[in-house]
């Protein structure tokens, strides 16, 4: 393994921060403030439904220790009422005080509870609070349509840091709507099109439709052109994604960062419009109460799309919950990757050697000179994620990095970029990727993207042959002649008994990938 390159400045961290961790950064996962947020527990009370999210692990990038949601309805029928629904009531006042004896068990406390649109506005909101302080002892924090708007944004911020564009947060009796750009959030409004409310509007589909018209008419007047990205968030959002994958026959089931155009949308909502509502809901592992609300919210989203025109839209699995998490961070935390944090926490937590990874990065950066950040940015993490799958069982370990790539709770990662770390981890334990329960899931990745990634397995498979100390100075570097077509192997005095017959194939096997003539040299001897 090679010694370290210390040159590199990553994710907004200077050389002053680097400490120990070289071009990676120092893990803030290790820091005093990161360490109390590392488990946090998150309650939603939502017009529709009431979640407790546990979160913990690499506090820039949290894993979901626990995870329930109860669909009670608490905003239903209150445009005639002006009163939560009873039945709804009742529901989420258990759901509540199982979670507060759940957290409890957890050592998830003190809970943050946020309520929203269905308690702010119903008539008998301030009793429902107080009925769920003397019941459970936990503190509703009723939050205003602005306000919901900013959490939901700094939610998306969480997941993607230099994010820009405008955010749609559709619950059951609202929607919100923030910009954001440059790490923070801007203008913010809320509305009544939540599809609670507008299932119960005079006039049908059409009375509803002209009122969605308007309403998102006066929204775009205040707000402006909003033509970046439209990061959608909420349940009813995610169920139409759902129905987007499954009418294009979409591989990869994975919501966040799940990407639509304004074509797309109009299909999709042609597509509901026309399909039965049952097997449409079975095939696509929507719940019922959800599905029933989706024609109202696909409605909306058409008239949304119509009007603000935005380059593309993608999905947020990141909301309210998240950016309640994202307020308790300290800005250098938030400044951070969320990927790099969350392959460093892994790499502490199941690596052989942690600190592998920076080594290794070092030894197969010259493949990557001239790519671009966003790349190097994926080599970075393949290089920390190399070893974390160990134990899994030999025969496995390359199906088994490429699920964790694929699917893991990795933030910030566009789908194409998750199939790329999950080719140089497969590569990294197999030197073919052909008859791989995976290959449906190739084809995300342009053809060139998976034979750089197969080059990047490569180039970790055999570097991890190289294990050395780090008192010997770059034991062991390539040297990559693009032009020319040589890869240079030089390998100090220390380091030659490591380069054996099976290290010999490996490195053969990477030249074959580069397309590229092999050269061993020892160090200091003459050319």
């Amino acid at each position: 393994m090679v010694g370290r390159d210390g040159h590199d400045t990553v994710d907004g961290v200077d050389g002053q921060d680097r400490g120990e961790a070289g071009p990676f950064g120092q893990p803030l996962f290790r820091d005093a403030q990161a360490r109390a947020l590392a488990r946090v527990g998150v309650v939603d009370v939502g017009s529709n439904s009431v979640r407790l999210v546990v979160f913990d692990g690499a506090a820039r990038s949290p894993a979901y220790f626990y995870n329930e949601k109860i669909m009670c309805g608490l905003g239903a029928g209150m445009r005639e009422t002006g009163r939560l629904n009873p039945e709804g009531r009742a529901r989420a006042l258990r759901a509540l005080r199982r979670f507060a004896a759940l957290a409890e068990g957890m050592e998830a406390t003190p809970l943050t509870v946020a309520a929203t649109a269905a308690v702010r506005d119903a008539a008998d909101g301030p009793e429902f609070c107080a009925e769920v302080a003397r019941e459970t002892g936990l503190e509703l924090r009723v939050i205003d349509g602005r306000e919901e708007a900013r959490l939901s944004a700094q939610g998306v911020l969480l997941g993607w840091p230099g994010a820009y564009g405008l955010v749609s947060d559709i619950g059951g009796s609202s929607m919100e709507l923030a910009e954001i750009a440059d790490g923070r959030v801007g203008k913010r409004l809320s509305s009544e099109l939540g599809p609670l409310k507008l299932a119960d509007l005079p006039g049908g589909r059409k009375g509803r439709q002209a009122h969605v018209r308007k309403v998102v008419e006066r929204l775009a007047k205040e707000l402006g052109p909003q033509h970046n990205r439209l990061f959608l968030v909420g349940g009813s959002w995610r169920a139409i994604a759902r129905i987007d994958m499954h009418r294009r026959g979409y591989p990869l089931h994975v919501l966040h960062e799940y990407r639509m155009d304004r074509k797309s949308v109009a299909e999709t909502v042609r597509f509901i419009e026309t399909s039965d509502p049952e097997t449409l809901r079975a095939a696509c592992g929507i719940s019922s109460s959800r599905m029933a609300l989706v024609p109202v919210a696909a409605d909306v989203l058409h008239r949304l799309v119509k009007t603000f025109r935005p380059r593309d839209i993608a999905l947020s699995s990141y909301g309210i919950r998240e950016g309640l998490l994202y307020e308790r961070m300290p800005q250098r935390l938030r400044d951070r990757d969320p990927l790099i944090e969350a392959c460093l926490f892994s790499e502490a937590k199941d690596a052989r050697i942690p600190g592998s990874g920076r080594r290794l990065y070092d030894f197969v950066a010259p493949l990557f000179r001239n790519v671009p950040d966003a790349r190097r940015r994926l080599v970075k993490a393949a290089c920390l994620l190399h070893d974390v799958s160990w134990r899994a069982h030999p025969d496995y370990r390359a199906e088994t990095c490429f699920d964790n790539a694929t699917r893991g709770n990795l933030g910030g990662l566009k789908h194409s970029e998750r199939v790329y770390l999950g080719l140089a981890l497969m590569h990294r334990y197999r030197n073919k990727r052909a008859g791989s329960p995976f290959e449906h899931l190739f084809g995300l990745l342009p053809e060139a993207d998976r034979a750089e990634a197969e080059v990047l397995g490569k180039a970790m498979r055999f570097g991890a042959m190289l294990w050395i100390s780090d008192d010997d100075d770059r034991p062991v570097e390539m040297r990559w002649f693009p032009k020319k077509k040589v890869l240079e192997l030089r390998l100090s005095e220390a380091a030659v008994p490591l380069y054996g017959e099976v290290a010999e194939a490996r490195f053969r096997a990477l030249c074959a990938a580069l397309g590229a003539e092999g050269c061993v040299r020892r160090r200091g001897a003459r050319r």
